[in-house]
């Protein structure tokens, strides 16, 4: 029996992430967990408050808060995909919580439904890289947030790593692909298409933006902290596991193609199996270069 229809949000956050392969996204989800605790460290969460995650997706950050902010408290989860809401109301059923929180389908440069001065706290992970109004989107946070209130943000900086993913540099997506360059360009093409380098809302910002956004907007206390890596190997492929078959089958983002994918539509029969011949024995070998880069953003209004 054919699974349930999603969109292309929860299609990627609950499956095309991982590849569809459930102890891959136990493995992430261990990843995720420093990096939830240390934006709900941020935000200074106090009991009886009322939260607001936006882009809340399978809410990581919103469950994570009901415990700060008790059971006087009350957690919004915002999202732009009511099927991930949906999912996330069901997860929150079965938690017995859901009548503590409250599900609200809004982008995060439109949180209109909410009233100024209204929540104590907003929290984001990795949403305003799909925003293009990021302006627009702090503007909503320092309005609904009461005085004093709290914005805690995390976001990945990916401007910052992408020479890695630059096939004409002999790079790609961290493995040495010199041998195939000329079919990792091809390949590397059709993520580009979608997400051009200089003006996708994921690529076309940095750490300075966020702080300058948060300036202008009228936030006055604000903390920015930026930390960048560059590692031998993939976290994600390390140890046991498909290496070879996740990095074929999962999606970076919601937008683009799985490997698989693109390798489908831009080679030939012939290309794929020279393209897979050099490509898999790095990737089992896990012998790439990671490049990293994400900024945390607290401030007080």
């Amino acid at each position: 029996m054919a699974g349930p229809v999603r969109d292309q949000w929860a299609q990627w956050l609950l499956e095309r992430r991982f590849g569809g392969d459930p102890g891959q996204r136990e493995k992430h989800l261990g990843y995720l967990i420093p990096w939830r605790d240390r934006i709900l460290e941020n935000a200074a969460v106090q009991r009886g408050e009322t939260f607001l995650d936006v882009g809340a997706g399978d809410g990581l950050i919103a469950f994570g808060a009901l415990d700060l902010v008790g059971e006087d408290g009350r957690i919004i989860l915002s999202d732009i995909s009511q099927d991930l809401l949906d999912h996330a109301r069901s997860l929150a059923e079965k938690m017995d919580v859901a009548d503590r929180c409250e599900f609200l389908l809004a982008p995060a440069d439109d949180l209109s439904a909410l009233g100024c001065a209204s929540v104590d706290v907003v929290t984001t992970r990795s949403v305003l890289i799909y925003v293009e109004g990021k302006r627009r989107a702090f503007e909503e946070f320092f309005r609904v947030l009461k005085p004093g209130g709290r914005i805690s943000l995390f976001e990945p900086i990916n401007r910052f790593n992408t020479v890695a993913w630059s096939a004409e540099s002999g790079l790609y997506m961290g493995y040495d692909v010199t041998p195939v360059k000329d079919l990792a360009v091809r390949v590397q093409a059709i993520y580009e298409r979608i997400q051009p380098r200089d003006t996708d809302p994921m690529l076309n910002f940095d750490e300075r933006d966020l702080l300058t956004h948060a300036q202008e907007v009228g936030f006055e206390e604000i903390h920015l902290e930026y930390r960048a890596d560059i590692t031998q190997g993939n976290h994600l492929f390390s140890g046991e596991g498909p290496g070879w078959e996740l990095l074929l089958t999962s999606s970076g983002n919601p937008k683009i193609p799985t490997l698989e994918e693109a390798m489908n539509e831009a080679l030939k029969p012939e290309e794929i199996e020279r393209f897979t011949a050099h490509l898999r024995p790095l990737v089992e070998r896990n012998e790439s270069k990671g490049m990293s880069a994400v900024a945390y953003l607290w401030a007080i209004k």
